[in-house]
């Protein structure tokens, strides 16, 4: 049964481990991701369309961002996106220049961006979200954190909250193992293993669509939805069992 928030819905005696995305749920991130992914594509679709002497579609913050990239490994979401527009363009490889007109060109250019902008706007993380790992670590969770973005461990340090994690799945660690991202369920459950503990033993908390579903998809006890677009029924349709707008909610 779907619920909204309750600040008792993560105990001690029914889990043993908390798994948390990095974007849009510990850090005010994601809407840095997201005009990344815009500037990056709007650029490459213009030039697209003056070769071709065709209208110029931009890509679209609000679905285009949802549907095709958020949560996702950038390459998933370069291959998704361009697939939606009916674009095809050869894979390339992961170390392509960035002015490349490849997949792995395309996405090292929205990476190169997200550096740029992390650098010179910093990083805010969630008070909500910072108060709830602290309380968690308190109570004798074990934590980790699980991220599309190979920018994770540099988000975390930026933001001082390094230390409280006892394991990290992010886009290095997706490269490094060939894992395959979201909604899959594979970046959470490698996580469950290096923490030791079984998804029936473990919490999942994901903003985008993609992280929920690969919370469900892998089987974890209980998947918590953050709705801060407001939309909690898309999160709740795609496999969230609990949504709140804020992780103080959850906070005694």
């Amino acid at each position: 049964m779907r619920q909204t928030g309750s600040k008792r819905a993560i105990t001690r005696d029914q889990y043993d481990a908390v798994l948390f995305d990095l974007d849009g749920v510990i850090t005010d991130t994601a809407s840095l991701h997201a005009a990344c992914w815009k500037q990056m594509f709007d650029e490459y679709l213009k030039g697209r369309a003056t070769q071709s002497g065709k209208a110029f579609y931009p890509f679209d913050l609000v679905t285009d961002y949802r549907l095709y990239v958020d949560g996702k490994p950038r390459f998933d979401g370069v291959r998704d996106f361009l697939k939606s527009r009916d674009i095809h363009l050869l894979e390339g490889t992961p170390g392509d220049p960035p002015e490349a007109e490849t997949v792995g060109g395309l996405g090292n250019r929205k990476n190169d961006l997200v550096s740029e902008a992390i650098g010179n706007l910093g990083v805010q993380p969630y008070e909500g979200s910072v108060r709830l790992i602290h309380q968690l670590r308190r109570q004798g969770f074990k934590l980790a954190v699980v991220s599309s973005s190979e920018n994770c461990q540099a988000v975390l340090e930026a933001v001082k909250l390094n230390t409280f994690f006892d394991a990290r799945v992010d886009g290095n660690t997706i490269h490094a193992e060939y894992l395959a991202g979201k909604p899959a369920p594979d970046t959470f459950l490698t996580a469950a293993k290096l923490l030791s503990v079984e998804p029936s033993r473990a919490v999942v908390i994901e903003d985008a669509i993609s992280g929920v579903q690969a919370g469900s998809n892998g089987d974890f006890a209980f998947v918590i939805g953050v709705a801060r677009k407001g939309n909690a029924e898309e999160l709740q349709k795609h496999g969230a069992h609990l949504v709140v707008s804020d992780l103080a909610e959850l906070v005694d």
